[in-house]
């Protein structure tokens, strides 16, 4: 096992679904972590569950769309740790409604809270990595970001340019030792995707490993990409989604 001792994780999304997961697995590999979320009792709920294994962890209620907020809460984890060192940049959401049905309301939302977001919370985070010469960043994206779905024209913008933005961000600090990477994956099942059995079924069809994922297998992923086992991986968009985009 890779472990990430004397290392400061920061997670965003970090209430519920991949991002508890990865928060839990982080802090298992021996780092301090910091957790954001709009969702109150859900990150205290993730601290609780760190803390009842033996390892360190805080909650920052943090709205990943305001830059006063994201600004506030990276220094505080700072101030707190002394240092960052890894950042997974993972809250997001989703609004269904096609291009003609899409409001205007949720379109912005979805890009505030996916993009902005991300753009706002490396903005910040990475500052403080470049006086360390080293950090690791992974983002989240999605099989949506490399390939189009019908139905969520916001959601699928949105991911396809993290991937895009992450690539970015990776070439501007190759240089100082900054690594930054994004995830891809399938449908998940964690509270933001609501799957049903019938639903999670007709998913389960269109993965060609004949399945969803589970948040772990996510998590694992981006623990990997953060750990000096992938210090040469960067600007890489890592599809995790069960061979759906191979189709």
């Amino acid at each position: 096992m890779t472990m990430l001792n004397d290392k400061v994780a920061f997670v965003t999304g970090g209430g519920s679904g991949i991002g508890r997961v990865a928060a839990r697995e982080f802090a298992k590999r021996g780092a301090r972590v910091a957790i954001a979320d709009v969702d109150i009792e859900g990150g205290k709920k993730t601290v609780k569950q760190i803390q009842e294994i033996g390892c360190e962890a805080v909650f920052f209620r943090t709205d990943v769309s305001r830059a006063t907020d994201v600004a506030r809460t990276i220094e505080h984890v700072v101030e707190t740790y002394s240092r960052l060192d890894i950042a997974f940049n993972n809250a997001g959401i989703v609004r269904g409604g096609g291009i003609e049905d899409c409001t205007e309301e949720d379109w912005d939302l979805v890009m505030n809270i996916n993009l902005k977001g991300v753009w706002l919370c490396m903005k910040y985070e990475i500052p403080h990595m470049v006086k360390r010469g080293s950090g690791a960043i992974v983002n989240s994206a999605s099989m949506a970001g490399l390939v189009g779905f019908e139905g969520v024209p916001a959601y699928t913008a949105s991911k396809h340019a993290v991937v895009g933005l992450t690539k970015s961000a990776a070439l501007e600090y190759a240089h100082i030792g900054i690594r930054v990477n994004a995830v891809c994956p399938g449908i998940t099942k964690t509270p933001m995707t609501h799957l049903g059995a019938d639903e999670e079924a007709i998913w389960a069809k269109r993965h060609p490993l004949g399945r969803v994922a589970a948040a772990d297998e996510i998590a694992s992923a981006v623990v990997w990409l953060c750990s000096d086992a992938a210090s040469f991986v960067t600007g890489h968009a890592l599809s995790i989604d069960g061979g759906y985009v191979c189709k």
